[in-house]
């Protein structure tokens, strides 16, 4: 009984698979079929920690002029693991190689810019669009983010067309192989599936937003100057900063320090304590009105109306009313409010 319990998922697999056999577009080449277990958990798991991020990252998109949709594209990479790190070494939510990281970001021994939600997302925001401007669509641009975009190039000349399937299914370059032929397709399934999550994944826990914003440094500074007059800790900083190695002595000029949207003004009044002279803040997806801005917040699955105006420290009357509510209980999972922070 064991045994067949253990054996049925791949039996399940099995039967599958015969099923695509004789397919149109896989014949019965059976190497052309592939399954992997694990892959529905490994994807729930990122789709949850996108809730930290993905609003801020979507906006990064729009602000690029990039397709809204590939906020999605790190299901694919790293299921939204800042800290992930591939074999070959592709590091960061983005999976940005050493090299290719360097043309955009920062990366170092003590500050690795690969792994900074924000920072990342520009760099692929810039990536993708230059992909796109030189490759001329959109399938061969994200093709070219996992293959290369000279790698693409030379298929194009090869094949004598910039229609992806017509690549996939002519060029033989020794490089493109499963990976980079289903990466455009898995990119398709990763975002239909994303904004399908309830009917996949019914009981999905988002993880809550985590709002930063960004303290530009203009001149290099102590870590620890900056923590003592902020009354931060250690372990808060280095978990709000991933691009930052705990090691680093001194935080380098150039570098954005993100925040929290609720500790902006704190870190920004201990900058200037430290410094003497007024830092560049830059508050990422918070809309400014004189002294009013405001906050785009996406609901998920088993949030309240109290409990949104408890995380953000408004009355939920201040909610309803801004967002036109006609009670407390008329959001749904998925909907976007409009939170006013003073």
């Amino acid at each position: 009984m064991v045994q067949s319990a253990e054996n049925a998922p791949r039996l399940w697999i099995r039967e599958q698979v015969k099923k695509l056999l004789g397919e149109p577009d896989v014949g019965e080449d059976e190497s052309r079929v592939r399954a992997q277990r694990g892959v529905k958990e490994r994807f729930a798991a990122g789709l949850a920690r996108s809730g930290k991020y993905i609003d801020q990252i979507q906006q990064i998109l729009r602000e690029e002029g990039v397709p809204v949709e590939l906020a999605y594209l790190p299901l694919v990479e790293s299921a939204f693991n800042v800290h992930a790190r591939s074999r070959v070494g592709a590091v960061g939510m983005w999976q940005f190689m050493p090299v290719t990281g360097r043309k955009y970001l920062r990366v170092g021994s003590l500050l690795d810019e690969r792994k900074d939600p924000l920072e990342s997302t520009r760099a692929a925001a810039r990536l993708l669009k230059e992909n796109y401007g030189i490759l001329g669509n959109w399938p061969l641009a994200i093709t070219a983010y996992n293959h290369g975009r000279e790698g693409i190039r030379r298929a194009i000349s090869q094949v004598g067309s910039r229609d992806l399937m017509e690549i996939i299914r002519r060029y033989d370059g020794p490089a493109f192989g499963f990976a980079s032929k289903s990466f455009y397709a898995e990119c398709l399934a990763a975002v239909e599936v994303s904004l399908k999550n309830e009917e996949f994944f019914p009981d999905l826990e988002y993880h809550p937003p985590f709002l930063l914003g960004e303290v530009g440094i203009e001149r290099s500074i102590p870590v620890e100057a900056l923590l003592r007059r902020a009354d931060v800790s250690r372990a808060e900083f280095f978990d709000w900063n991933p691009a930052l190695k705990p090691r680093v002595h001194s935080i380098p000029a150039g570098y954005r320090v993100k925040v929290p949207a609720e500790k902006l003004e704190l870190i920004q009044t201990a900058y200037l304590g430290a410094m003497g002279k007024t830092p560049v803040v830059k508050q990422v997806a918070l809309v400014s009105d004189s002294a009013i801005s405001w906050i785009r917040h996406r609901v998920i699955r088993g949030q309240t109306l109290s409990q949104i105006a408890r995380i953000y420290r408004v009355s939920v009357g201040e909610v309803q009313r801004l967002n036109k509510l006609p009670d407390i209980h008329s959001i749904t999972a998925g909907d976007y409010l409009t939170i006013p922070r003073r």
